[in-house]
């Protein structure tokens, strides 16, 4: 594509790199041009800068913009594992390290690419790039996923998501000896204005959250947990944890050693199905590599 070339006035003095260019492109989200900043792709006086540059005015600035991507999911004859189906909802297990729909980084190889190859029709309230999709789960959490195969089963759990009617269930192993044999945090959780990529207690503000636990088993530096959470927010389990000083094992973003991978699985869900017009209860059992971790704690 070809390259846009700005000149900030003495006017934007002080603003940030990102903020300068959401306004003057404004066709273009500041995710995207954040993405093209930290690519290279953007240039202040010849130089690649960060995304948080201050600009001073009078400087020359070039934008080359990368092809957009394509704004439908394309199918992909990748394997899925179903776990419960019926003529109004699907029920994944998602393994760890797959990313559920397309995002910034991401457009092929996700959970939805592969179940719009194996399902001729899905709920469309989603979008093109969501079809289907009615909750989500971090790629590096596995298990149990609810898709809608009509829009109507797709309203019907949305209003059970936002009415707290579905019953959640995950297990974690997290760091330390966790105080009591069960718990519950009520924190409020926001975006950390200082990385944000992380979710956060700090301030006591943001969405309410509600996340309830039980001790399963204690090993001399771990516990592992089965964790029952009221809400949905983003990273919720993971930052609820962290708070009280036990992050989820593996969960480098909020302070736990590097692994394999984070220790966090959808082990149950309960909903109601249209179709099936009853209360339906789908399990992931916990996959070999997380049996395989609490195995060499317990000395087997």
């Amino acid at each position: 594509m070809i390259a846009v070339t700005l000149s900030p006035s003495t006017t934007d003095s002080g603003k940030r790199l990102d903020h300068y260019l959401q306004e003057s492109l404004p066709q273009y989200t500041r995710t995207r041009l954040q993405s093209w900043i930290k690519d290279g792709l953007v240039t202040v006086d010849g130089a690649a800068v960060k995304p948080s540059a201050v600009l001073r005015g009078g400087e020359h600035i070039e934008v080359t913009p990368r092809e957009l991507q394509p704004l439908k999911a394309a199918p992909e004859d990748l394997p899925i594992h179903i776990l419960y189906e019926d003529e109004s909802v699907i029920a994944v297990n998602k393994p760890a390290g797959l990313i559920v729909h397309a995002g910034a980084g991401a457009h092929s190889g996700t959970l939805v690419n592969r179940l719009i190859h194996h399902f001729a029709k899905l709920s469309q309230l989603g979008g093109d790039l969501r079809p289907g999709i009615v909750h989500r789960l971090d790629k590096g959490t596995s298990g149990v996923l609810l898709v809608a195969r009509d829009d109507a089963a797709h309203q019907n759990l949305a209003r059970q998501f936002s009415s707290r009617t579905v019953e959640k269930v995950y297990l974690a192993l997290v760091h330390g000896g966790v105080r009591g044999e069960s718990g519950r945090i009520a924190t409020p959780i926001e975006r950390d204005s200082a990385r944000r990529t992380r979710m956060t207690t700090r301030s006591g503000a943001g969405r309410a959250a509600l996340t309830e636990y039980r001790v399963l088993e204690r090993f001399d530096k771990f516990t592992h947990l089965e964790v029952r959470i009221g809400t949905g927010r983003t990273h919720q389990i993971r930052v609820h944890l962290a708070s009280i000083g036990h992050p989820v094992a593996g969960d480098r973003l909020y302070g736990a050693p590097a692994a394999e991978r984070i220790f966090l699985h959808a082990h149950r869900i309960v909903f109601h199905s249209l179709a099936a017009e009853r209360h339906v209860t789908v399990e992931a059992p916990l996959p070999p590599d997380l049996e395989k971790w609490l195995s060499r704690l317990r000395g087997e």
